[in-house]
């Protein structure tokens, strides 16, 4: 440990300058959009240059402590050792609830700043309304975090050595994953602020939505990437050879994510034809108030996972005020002036606008299913103290069965056309691509023994990634012949598409077939003994004890026989130096088709022989969850580059493009 600093203090002046700073942006955002004074919005963009700045420096003077061991910060002392890697030390940062919140705080900042340089075509009065409304976000998080989880706490008298971070989160993937999670879980404070400028304003039209959609791609392309990356590291790392449980603090982040799908499909709609302003709007107060929501649950106490960052009643109930104050506010805003918002232009049922309506509908209603089956028992539990589970049966009941009839529509949208379309024009080119989904599914059904939701898992799948393709092939034929140049000059808005919406069908077929088809086994081995387990022999070769930089460990050499070729791989059950419980680092032997994925648990209890339970796992399809769930990310990094291209292309002067 290296001696005490005055990190904590210049840290805390920081922060409380940020705070300041964020006030008076609100202040002079608010103001200056509301008298249309240029120079207020001015102040208001500097404060939140301001407010960026001090949170950054901030935020580094926390992750400074952290890799000095600066054990008289009681955050660093809880969450960090001398013995840890630089990268859990600086990941120790945000790996706690009082260093999230200072990133929470600095991510809303930053996405302040960014609006206000940002500004592009919007009027004065949005805009400096929307970074009004922004500032005053980032001050509701610092007073927060500064009143009630201050990470710059010191310790009087210092203890020589920290109690080090959970050993859950000492993993490259969970190093990355908090900071791509919160730019997408806090971005979606940039549509809240935007929806809240237009009610102010009392105008939300096609310009409005043209600012919106960056902002809302962005958000949700970093929740995707966060979600996918979480789920990887539960796959690989929790040892239970599963990627997806329903945790109640995975629903934290899944129901932003829906909220957030249908905003970007509705926000397209309001761009296109000025249509769904008020549906718009509401789904951006939404989608922000179900991530205040999923902070409530992390920190409130009121849930137990491996998620959690807090155990604090009292601090959950300040983050239920402020997404009471926050959403109340909101909402009480559009009771009052969504009657004044652009008027829709009409359109048929059958239509573009009318497919994407339905997907809105089924975003949303696929939202609520999850914060049902989240909710409920923390409502009975409250209400009558029994204990009640909701699990993945009720989440395979409702919200699986709802999803693929939803994903039934996504093909057929993009061949429709605005305000009114020909159904069986749009259908016709996907005959090729249902017959085939159809006969996917019955290959399922006579192969499987009659799997009924694998079934339908893999020909809904294979019907999204069709029809899908189907959508490409009509795009790249429209105008002229077939060629590799022309395919090359399609829109990057169409390759987005056909990323994300492709992607969800390889998803969805190895989430189908995964779950439907995944078998485990265990077994109790001596060194030099073999299970026949999938088609593998695996062979516990031997079992040694290794000292990594921060803990010991038992780690099983592992040669596994398949298909005529014997790999050798090992895995590790460990035990930090600092305590806390074992953890597992496990063996995968990968291909496209499925995992062989091999746990080793603790010696086999009262055995005299030396035996070790092995776990092993069978996931066919597994790695089309990880590829779908990176392709959909990849389709919103396209959307936002297509975005970015048409301003440029749209910003550039007439006689300069001649």
């Amino acid at each position: 440990m290296e001696g005490r600093s005055m990190i904590a203090e210049l840290g805390a002046f920081l922060a409380i300058l940020g705070l300041v700073a964020s006030l008076l942006q609100g202040v002079c955002g608010l103001y200056g959009g509301h008298r249309g004074d240029v120079r207020w919005g001015a102040a208001g963009a500097a404060c939140a240059q301001i407010a960026a700045a001090s949170l950054a420096l901030a935020f580094a003077a926390l992750i400074a402590a952290f890799v000095r061991s600066d054990f008289s910060l009681a955050v660093v002392a809880a969450n960090s050792h001398t013995d840890k890697p630089l990268l859990y030390r600086i990941a120790g940062a945000w790996g706690n609830h009082e260093g999230s919140m200072l990133l929470w705080c600095f991510v809303s900042a930053l996405f302040g700043f960014a609006m206000a340089q940002a500004r592009g075509a919007m009027d004065l009065g949005l805009w400096a309304r929307a970074i009004g409304t922004q500032g005053a976000v980032t001050a509701g998080a610092l007073i927060y975090t500064l009143a009630l989880s201050n990470p710059f706490a010191r310790l009087d008298p210092a203890p020589y050595q920290g109690a080090s971070l959970n050993p859950l989160l000492q993993d490259p993937a969970l190093a990355a994953h908090p900071p791509m999670l919160y730019l997408g879980y806090v971005g979606l404070s940039a549509p809240f602020s935007l929806a809240v400028a237009a009610l102010l304003q009392g105008k939300a039209d096609q310009h409005w939505a043209r600012s919106l959609r960056p902002w809302t791609l962005l958000s949700w392309t970093f929740l995707t990437g966060g979600i996918a990356l979480g789920a990887y590291w539960a796959y690989y790392e929790l040892g239970w050879g599963g990627w997806w449980f329903w945790d109640p603090v995975e629903n934290a982040s899944f129901m932003p994510w829906l909220a957030a799908c249908a905003l970007v499909h509705s926000a397209i709609v309001t761009e296109r034809r000025g249509s769904l302003a008020g549906w718009t709007i509401l789904l951006a107060i939404g989608g922000f108030a179900l991530a205040l929501l999923g902070t409530f649950l992390v920190r409130s106490g009121v849930l137990t996972s491996v998620h959690t960052f807090a155990l604090d009643p009292a601090r959950g109930a300040a983050v239920l005020v402020l997404l009471a104050l926050t959403v109340g506010a909101g909402l009480a805003l559009y009771a009052l002036r969504a009657p004044r918002l652009a008027q829709p232009t009409g359109f048929a049922p059958v239509s573009r606008e009318g497919a994407l309506v339905l997907n809105n509908l089924g975003f949303a209603v696929a939202a609520g299913i999850v914060l049902v089956g989240t909710l409920y028992p923390l409502a009975v539990e409250a209400l009558t103290g029994r204990l009640v589970s909701v699990g993945p049966p009720f989440f395979n009941l409702y919200f699986t069965p709802f999803m693929a009839a939803l994903f039934l529509l996504l093909p057929a949208a993009p061949l429709m056309t605005w305000r009114m379309a020909d159904l069986g024009a749009a259908l016709k080119p996907l005959l090729p691509a249902a017959l085939a989904s159809l006969a996917a599914a019955a290959l399922v059904i006579a192969t499987a023994h009659g799997k009924a939701l694998a079934a339908i898992g893999v020909g809904v799948g294979a019907w999204l990634v069709l029809g899908t393709l189907t959508y490409l092939w009509v795009r790249w034929g429209r105008g002229g012949a077939r060629t590799l140049p022309r395919l090359a000059a399609l829109p990057l808005a169409v390759w987005a598409l056909v990323a994300a919406h492709g992607g969800a069908g390889v998803f969805a077929v190895g989430a189908a077939v995964e779950t439907s088809f995944r078998a485990e086994s265990t077994a109790a081995l001596q060194p030099g003994q073999s299970v026949v387990f999938a088609g593998a022999t695996v062979t516990l070769v031997e079992v040694l004890d290794v000292r990594g930089p921060n803990y010991r460990a038992a780690r099983a050499e592992l040669r596994i026989e398949r298909g005529g070729r014997a790999r050798t791989l090992s895995a590790e059950r460990r035990y930090y130096d600092a305590g806390g419980a074992p953890t597992t680092e496990v063996a995968i032997l990968p291909t496209l088709l499925d995992d062989l994925y091999v746990a080793l648990g603790e010696p086999a209890e009262g055995d005299a022989h030396a035996r070790w339970i092995v776990r092993l796992y069978h996931n066919p399809f597994v790695r089309l969850i990880f590829i779908g769930a990176g392709l959909v990310a990849l389709g919103g990094a396209l959307g936002l580059a297509a975005l970015a291209r048409r301003r440029a292309v749209g910003a550039v002067p007439a006689g300069a493009a001649a």
